[in-house]
C-alpha cells in the first residue's frame, strides 16, 4: 500500500457552507481503549458465528484465508484514511454526512446519509436475525415440538431491543455494557470453537470442495462472499464513534484501530477457521447449530449471543438514535419523562419496522452480502479513498494520487457486481421460501 501523508488539517481546500448540527449526545468523553471496545465488539459480534458458513464454504480454504487477510489489511488502511480526516479544514466532523459534505458539498451530504443509513439498517437487520436464530436454538434445546418458529424469536429479540434502546440514552452510555458484550462474546466463541475442535477430531474426513449448481452460481456466489468478507471488518459509522474519543481525536482512533485490527480479530479468526475444519462445505450459516456437546454448554453459547445481539445492535443503531434525539431537541436527564416518552417513540417505532423486515425475510447471508454491496464497498472503500485523495490531494505525490484512484475504480466495480449478487440471492431465497419462513 501506498503511504499517506497529511494528518494535519489541510487549509488548501476551500470551505464549503455546511451547517453542522449540535449533537444531543455527548462527544469527546470516552478513552481510546472504550472506542477500541465498541469496535472490537462489533467485529467479535454474533456475526463471527456466521463466517464459517457466509465466507469459507464458498470461497473454500485458499479463498477464504487470503481473502480474510486481505480484507483486514485494507480495512484497516480505509478506517485509517477516514479517522484522519475527523478535524479536516479546522472542523471536527462528528458524522459521516458532515465529513462528506464539507469535502463536496451539500448533495453528498444527503447522498452519504442514506447509504450510512441503508448499511447500518441492514446490519440491524442481520442481529435481530441472528439474536432470534440463537434464541431459537436455546429453545429447541428443551422443547422438542418446536411449536414456536423463527419469526416468533425474531420478534422476542425486537422487544428486548427496544427495551435495552429505550434504557440507554447514547453510545457514551454503554460503558459497563460494553465488559459485559465482551463477556458474552468470550462465552459463544470459546464454547463454539471447543465443540468445534472436538467434533472435528471425532468426525471423518470432510469435504472442503466447493458445491456449485452452475457456473453462474459460482460467479455470484464469489462475489457475495467478497462482500461478506468486507461486511465482517467495517462499521460505516467510524466518525460517529470517532466524536466520543477525548482529544488528540486523531491519535487516539488509530489506537482503536491499530486495537480492533491486532488483538480484536484474533477471537473471529479463530472461531471462523475452526468452524471450517470441523464441519467443511456443511458448515452452516449459525455455527452452533452443527455443534455437539453437553446441553447446558450449547445454551449458555446461544443465550450469551442472543444477549450480545442486543449490545451491538444499539451501537449500529445509534446514528439513527443520535439524528431523532438531536432533530427533535431532545436535552437533559436521560430520565426525564418526555425524554423516556421521545425515547418510546422513535426508537420503538424504528425497531418495530426492522424487527418486522427481519422476520419477513430471514435470509442472512444475503443480507450480508447486500449490505457490503450497497453501502459497506461506497461508505469503507470508495469515499474513504476518494475524500482523502480530494482533501489532501495538493500533499500526495502522483503515485500516491494514482493509487487512490485505483482503489475508488476497483471497489466501484466490485460494489456493483456484489449488488447484483446480493439482489440475485435474495430474489433467489425468495422463491425458495415464504415470508415469515422458519429458516
Amino acid at each position: 500500500m501506498v503511504a499517506d501523508n497529511g494528518d494535519e488539517p489541510d487549509d488548501d481546500i476551500n470551505k464549503l457552507t455546511l451547517h453542522v448540527p449540535e449533537t444531543s449526545h455527548q462527544i469527546s468523553t470516552d478513552s481510546w481503549f472504550q472506542a477500541g471496545f465498541v469496535l472490537t465488539t462489533g467485529i467479535n459480534s454474533v456475526f463471527v458465528l456466521g463466517y464459517s458458513g457466509t465466507i469459507m464454504v464458498p470461497l473454500g480454504w485458499v479463498g477464504g484465508v487470503v481473502g480474510l487477510l486481505l480484507a483486514t489489511a485494507v480495512s484497516l488502511y480505509a478506517n485509517m484514511l477516514v479517522a484522519k480526516l475527523h478535524e479536516f479544514d479546522g472542523k471536527r466532523h462528528i458524522r459521516y454526512r458532515d465529513l462528506a459534505g464539507q469535502i463536496y458539498g451539500r448533495e453528498a451530504y444527503y447522498i452519504t446519509w442514506a447509504l450510512q443509513y441503508v448499511n447500518l439498517f441492514m446490519i440491524n437487520i442481520g442481529y435481530l436475525i441472528l439474536g432470534g436464530s440463537a434464541l431459537k436454538a436455546f429453545y429447541v434445546l428443551f422443547n422438542e415440538e418446536h411449536t414456536l418458529k423463527l419469526p416468533h424469536f425474531i420478534a422476542i429479540e425486537g422487544v428486548v431491543c427496544i427495551l435495552f434502546a429505550i434504557s440507554t440514552p447514547h453510545l457514551s452510555s454503554l460503558r459497563i455494557w460494553l465488559g459485559c458484550s465482551t463477556v458474552l462474546s468470550l462465552i459463544y466463541i470459546i464454547v463454539a470453537c471447543v465443540l468445534a475442535t472436538k467434533d472435528g477430531l471425532n468426525a471423518a474426513p470432510r469435504d472442503y470442495t466447493i458445491h456449485w449448481t452452475s457456473t453462474t452460481s459460482r460467479i455470484f456466489s464469489t462475489i457475495g462472499a467478497s462482500a461478506n468478507l468486507v461486511f465482517a471488518f467495517n462499521t460505516g459509522m467510524l466518525p460517529e464513534i470517532q466524536a466520543t474519543v477525548r482529544q488528540p481525536a486523531v491519535k487516539n482512533m488509530l489506537k482503536a484501530l491499530y486495537f480492533q485490527f491486532s488483538v480484536g480479530v484474533v477471537p473471529m479468526y479463530a472461531v471462523t477457521f475452526i468452524g471450517y475444519w470441523a464441519y467443511g462445505s456443511s458448515t452452516p450459516t449459525y455455527l452452533l447449530n452443527s455443534a455437539t456437546g453437553p446441553l447446558w454448554v450449547k445454551a449458555s453459547a446461544n443465550m450469551s449471543a442472543f444477549l450480545q445481539s442486543v449490545i451491538a445492535l444499539h451501537i449500529f443503531a445509534s446514528p439513527a438514535y443520535e439524528y431523532l434525539d438531536t432533530k427533535f431537541g431532545i436535552h437533559g436527564s436521560a430520565l426525564k419523562l418526555t425524554n423516556i416518552a421521545f425515547r418510546i417513540l422513535a426508537r420503538g417505532s424504528y425497531l418495530t419496522i426492522s424487527t418486522l423486515v427481519s422476520a419477513m425475510l430471514p435470509f442472512l447471508g444475503d443480507f450480508e452480502s447486500l449490505t457490503g454491496a450497497l453501502s459497506t464497498f461506497p461508505l469503507t472503500f470508495i469515499l474513504a479513498n476518494h475524500m482523502f485523495l480530494m482533501a489532501k490531494k495538493n500533499k500526495l505525490s502522483s503515485l500516491q494520487q494514482s493509487w487512490h484512484w485505483l482503489n475508488v475504480g476497483f471497489f466501484a466495480l466490485m460494489s456493483v457486481a456484489a449488488t447484483v449478487a446480493g439482489i440475485r440471492l435474495i430474489i433467489v431465497d425468495s422463491k425458495e421460501y415464504h415470508i415469515f419462513a422458519d429458516v
